[in-house]
């Protein structure tokens, strides 16, 4: 599957650091009750190491609760860390509802938390709107790995110039995509245009862009 690729990609990428390069650890925990999860790398871009949404300890997101919603503490939902995977991996940042990984419940009656382990890897990361063209990079002797791109909208601001209300509402309109590393992986550089007929249309209405990122590599 395509999230499996990606993975693969960024685990491959992160082995292939120059040396020298600084990938640091972050954590985000989100209870229950605050809905929304953000990820956020302020240099490079996200990738998901581990994800737990259960409960794993008595003490995280604890306050003000009762003890018997605290003592289950081996309750995990499973394939969180996937879809974090797909939602996160290649991005700057990445906000998640709660309630997307809710489902079904992995034990009622214990009041669960969202905990994300990611790597902040460096990368250089572009943005492309829709109906524009994406221009990838890199130095004479260098060539392109692409970490992850997505194609649609995850937020209302990117691509928002003189744009209607009614084509950035839909803000969960973003899934990864194969094509660009399909397109530049192991070249200099590359050209690919950030439109429907090359990546389809995840949301009919809504005005989408590209987001790339990806590093140079020297030929060995």
């Amino acid at each position: 599957m395509l999230y499996v690729r990606l993975i693969s990609t960024l685990l491959l990428a992160a082995t292939c650091l120059p040396s020298g390069a600084d990938a640091s650890m972050e954590k985000a925990v989100t209870c229950d009750m605050d809905v929304v999860q953000r990820l956020s790398c302020e240099n490079g871009v996200i990738s998901v190491e581990a994800a737990l949404y259960g409960r794993a300890d008595r003490e995280t997101c604890s306050e003000g609760r009762p003890q018997q919603q605290l003592t289950n503490t081996e309750c995990s939902q499973q394939g969180t860390v996937d879809i974090l995977r797909r939602r996160c991996d290649g991005k700057k940042v990445c906000e998640l509802s709660v309630t997307d990984v809710q489902s079904p419940d992995p034990c009622v009656d214990t009041y669960k938390y969202l905990q994300t382990s990611y790597t902040c890897l460096p990368a250089s990361h572009l943005v492309t709107c829709e109906h524009s063209f994406a221009h990838l990079h890199c130095d004479e002797g260098q060539t392109i790995l692409v970490y992850g791109a997505h194609y649609g909208r995850h937020d209302q601001t990117t691509c928002s110039y003189r744009r209607p209300a009614s084509q950035v509402q839909n803000v969960y309109c973003s899934s990864p995509t194969s094509k660009v590393a399909e397109s530049c992986d192991g070249k200099n550089s590359c050209t690919i245009r950030a439109s429907n007929s090359v990546f389809g249309d995840p949301c009919v209405g809504t005005y989408k862009y590209l987001e790339v990122a990806y590093v140079c590599q020297y030929l060995t």
